[in-house]
């Protein structure tokens, strides 16, 4: 899932032939390309939106190269910088990416074509893209006291200051997963009445009761250790 800004065909491809499938939110609908393989297919009221065509010329010399790239992909063989490397020279893409692009071009379609028909897909995006930007904004509420600046000047401290990033967010969400769980259990026991309807809006990216500032301690309790919880509070 992601939003309209954080899509191109290539990626379409890339999904599909992982065995993924792609959902981007598609903000402006009705500027969407339609795309088709047979120039004399009947897609009835479609044709007239339907009027792009997939060059399967750009697909067919390089679809050797392709599995090669997609089956690296799926064994690790390749990193990110060894694939934009195959992908684009410059400021021109590579042969290979073309390739990618037509043939994501056909999911693109087949996407954007669900996504107009099917309401339950359009919500399920939406709601997946709203748990993205929860955790995107605990990320930047922890980061460095909400600054999110990265001190380190050379690739492989700022990889560390990241993952640290991701360790502390991790034990947030944890923790409030823990003690929302606990503090439901309790308010039952107590005889509230607690609707699963609502249980399913809550978010352990909540924040408000964590400091952010300061320094971060990994020694275990002992009574953590014990398996034991704080004290729930009594507002």
């Amino acid at each position: 899932m992601t939003d309209t800004g954080a899509y191109s065909d290539v990626v379409f491809g890339i999904f599909r032939l992982l065995g993924y499938r792609f959902s981007p939110r598609l903000a402006d609908i009705g500027g969407s390309s339609f795309w088709r393989v047979d120039p004399r297919a009947d897609y009835g009221t479609l044709n007239a939106i339907a009027n792009h065509q997939i060059k399967l010329s750009n697909i067919e010399p390089h679809w050797d190269d392709v599995l090669r790239l997609i089956g690296s992909l799926k064994l690790g063989r390749v990193p990110a910088t060894g694939i934009m490397r195959t992908l684009q020279v410059g400021d021109r893409p590579t042969p290979l990416a073309l390739a990618l692009a037509e043939i994501g071009r056909i999911d693109k379609t087949i996407h954007t074509l669900n996504f107009i028909d099917d309401e339950n897909q359009r919500r399920a995006i939406l709601l997946q893209l709203n748990l993205g930007e929860g955790r995107h904004a605990l990320a930047r509420d922890i980061f460095h006291g909400k600054r999110g600046e990265l001190h380190q000047q050379y690739r492989e401290g700022q990889e560390d200051q990241l993952g640290a990033l991701g360790i502390v967010l991790n034990v947030v969400v944890l923790w409030n997963t823990i003690y929302m769980d606990a503090a439901l259990s309790q308010l039952r026991k107590e005889g509230y009445i607690i609707l699963d309807e609502d249980t399913a809006r809550l978010s352990p990216f909540t924040r408000d009761n964590i400091n952010m500032l300061g320094r971060y301690s990994f020694s275990m309790n002992d009574s953590v250790a014990r398996g034991e919880l704080r004290p729930l509070r009594n507002p």
